[in-house]
């Protein structure tokens, strides 16, 4: 079987896993959940009708959905706090170090049909729900290119992706994905529920994942509505409400107030 650049990226990130398994187990506390503003710096990832950047819708939300965990005495660590480009082996990295009990990607999507809009969630997978979770995944998997370490994100090595996703935490990521996605079911909004696909920035990481598309950037009216800090709001208090369900936490704590 050939093994194209990617297989390499998958070799590093289960490297990463390794070394994370052999921390000094007298670390500071780990974090509960670690949050991944998707893209940043020089990758954009998707472009809005209207100009918008991924990049910066996915920060936003992941900075309101921080302080809405930080709010509820969750600890929380950000991939990426500014518009700075962390490369994806590197989230991966940040994410092992801290030892966190879940991992949550946060991006924006795009599509050829510009109607199409709607939340989603997507756990890692060898294979794709379908043929659009296997586009959304390979336009996200692109930014490898970006990094300078892959040429083709279509080199899939499904044997090597295998052996790096740990059973326990298949079944946990598909859990964490379904709650998550019942969160944003509750906002305004169509929810296309819950897809498997091929994501390496879900690759690696030692705990429960998911990725977490919070609407289309090509459809000029979620765009505009995904750009107004009330609407970011909403989806950051719908995914804090989600993660702190599924970490079992039932307690009422109180939520975070507004940013000016």
């Amino acid at each position: 079987m050939r093994r194209g650049p990617w297989a390499l990226l998958l070799v590093a990130a289960a490297a990463a896993v390794a070394a994370a398994a052999g921390a000094d187990e007298s670390a500071e506390a780990a974090a509960a959940v670690v949050v991944d503003a998707g893209h940043g710096g020089a990758d954009f990832g998707a472009r809005g009708v209207d100009g918008t950047l991924e990049k910066d819708l996915t920060l936003a939300v992941a900075r309101k959905l921080a302080a809405e965990l930080s709010a509820r005495n969750v600890r929380v660590v950000l991939t990426r706090d500014g518009d700075e480009f962390v490369p994806l082996a590197t989230r991966t990295e940040i994410a092992n170090k801290a030892r966190a009990r879940m991992y949550v990607s946060i991006h924006a999507n795009s599509a050829p049909e510009p109607e199409v809009f709607g939340t989603e969630t997507y756990f890692l997978s060898v294979d794709a729900s379908d043929a659009e979770a296997m586009r959304v995944a390979l336009t996200e998997n692109d930014v490898y290119q970006q990094e300078g370490t892959a040429s083709d994100s279509r080199d899939v090595v499904g044997t090597i992706l295998g052996d790096l996703i740990r059973t326990e935490h298949l079944r946990e990521s598909s859990d964490l994905a379904a709650t998550l996605q019942r969160g944003l079911a509750k906002l305004p909004g169509e929810s296309r529920g819950v897809k498997q696909a091929p994501f390496v920035v879900l690759t690696g990481v030692n705990m429960p994942a998911a990725l977490v598309e919070i609407g289309f950037v090509t459809n000029a009216a979620e765009v505009k509505r995904l750009g107004r800090r009330d609407v970011q709001t909403a989806l950051a208090k719908a995914l804090a409400a989600a993660l702190i369900e599924a970490m079992g936490q039932t307690r009422e704590m109180p939520a975070s107030r507004d940013e000016p």
